[in-house]
């Protein structure tokens, strides 16, 4: 537990910060869950709206340094790589 002054103010920071955090990731989830629900319908018009307006928020969380680069290419390669099979 926090002793001093300063250790108590980092405490309510990290606390705020974290909330924040966790509101930006679950936002990013739901962006990423419409573009799954359009892919699912079959609706490919849908799908690439939905993918279209997920993609900046993913790269916004990597550019606040809340998911690694890597996992944000992971999660948009295969979004896309579903979207694009919709055509076939």
């Amino acid at each position: 537990m926090a002793n001093s002054a300063q250790a108590k103010k980092r405490a309510r920071q990290a606390e705020k910060h974290r909330r924040h955090n966790s509101s930006l990731r679950s936002k990013m989830r739901t962006y990423m869950k419409k573009v799954v629900q359009a892919i699912e319908s079959g609706n490919k018009e849908e799908a690439t709206a939905a993918y279209v307006v997920a993609v900046p928020a993913i790269d916004g969380l990597v550019g606040k340094g809340l998911i690694h680069k890597n996992k944000a290419a992971r999660h948009k390669s295969r979004l896309n790589a579903h979207i694009k099979a919709l055509a076939a």
